[in-house]
């Protein structure tokens, strides 16, 4: 039996790594503000900015994780059936993630120029990218199609929940963080066209592969 449970918290930390990083890998309007908040202020205060998002990210995966958990018998009857669902948006998410990717990358957009603001405290970085990253819908469909089709995994017990939610705010945290002490270096590596392009695909290909492990 112990060993049963340990397979279930390795693999709700797996699900919560892949999830967390399914949604921070795609450069755009936040991961440019991360780079050259970063740039323009301190590491501290892109640090704390970074960790705003991350913590949008850990919020967002907790509130599916619970509203999950008070909805297992609901939807028992009815669990294959929104298995396929949440695959299929899922999937729908790694299409547009991708096909946004690939249009931005075909129109030339630039990081450069798309970023305002000016934010300095750390407080206020941290509240700012917060509440940015609160606003995002596509994050909170994104934690709640992974939590009800990974039902028997993600919410089997309070230890499975708790490491999926803090995999997730680890891996998102893990990213943002990378990103704002790259500074400019990263920057230009990440943010330039090819840079985001790369990300989008690399983060379309993680959520489709999360998509395939629901189903099977």
């Amino acid at each position: 039996m112990e060993g049963y449970s340990l397979t279930r918290v390795i693999a709700a930390l797996v699900a919560g790594l892949a999830a967390g990083y399914g949604i921070a890998i795609p450069v755009g309007a936040v991961g440019v503000y991360l780079v050259s908040l970063t740039a323009r202020t301190s590491l501290w205060v892109g640090a704390c900015a970074a960790l705003g998002v991350a913590t949008a990210d850990g919020g967002y995966a907790l509130a599916a994780v619970v509203g999950g958990s008070a909805l297992t018998d609901a939807i028992a009857p009815i669990a294959a059936l929104l298995r396929w669902a949440s695959a299929v948006v899922l999937c729908g998410l790694a299409v547009l993630v991708a096909a946004t990717g690939v249009r931005r990358y075909r129109a030339g957009e630039s990081a450069h120029g798309t970023v305002a603001g000016t934010v300095t405290s750390p407080l206020r970085a941290y509240l700012s990218l917060l509440g940015i990253t609160v606003l995002n819908p596509a994050t909170v469909v994104y934690f709640a199609a992974l939590v009800l089709g990974g039902q028997a995994t993600v919410a089997a017990t309070p230890a499975t929940a708790a490491v999926f939610v803090l995999a997730a705010f680890a891996a998102s945290a893990s990213w943002q963080l990378v990103l704002a002490t790259g500074g400019s270096l990263v920057g230009h590596l990440v943010t330039g066209r090819r840079g985001r392009l790369a990300t989008a695909l690399i983060s379309s290909a993680v959520i489709l592969a999360l998509a395939l492990t629901i189903v099977v």
